[in-house]
């Protein structure tokens, strides 16, 4: 797993690619968003454009990720899922905590209405 961080205006975009799975892919991910949030960015999108496979603790990260920013008065969005990744976001549900977007541009317009 390899993360990129880039900012588009006020959102931190952060570019995932290869597995998020145990191990490595969620410990990058946690340690990256805590890194922003504690710097004090409050909008993030993660795009999971480049995830090619995700295992029950991929999901669980997605979700305390979620639940870290936006305890922190921060709001995060999801955007570019491949069909895999929609299809197993779906049948776990853990899409319904997602603001799920089909590209970054769409998602990052997102952030400005709110």
């Amino acid at each position: 797993m390899t993360i990129e961080q880039r900012t588009v205006g006020d959102v931190v975009v952060i570019d995932l690619n290869g597995k998020l799975v145990l191990g490595e892919g969620t410990g990058l991910l946690k340690d990256k968003v805590q890194s922003l949030v504690f710097q004090g960015n409050k909008q993030v999108l993660l795009n999971l454009g480049g995830v090619s496979y995700m295992d029950s603790a991929g999901l669980g990260e997605l979700v305390a990720t979620h639940t870290n920013v936006t305890r922190q008065g921060g709001q995060i969005k999801v955007a570019n899922l491949t069909k895999r990744v929609t299809d197993l976001l779906t049948i776990s549900k853990v899409l319904t905590v997602f603001d799920a977007y089909d590209s970054e541009a769409e998602a990052i317009g997102a952030f400005a209405t709110v």
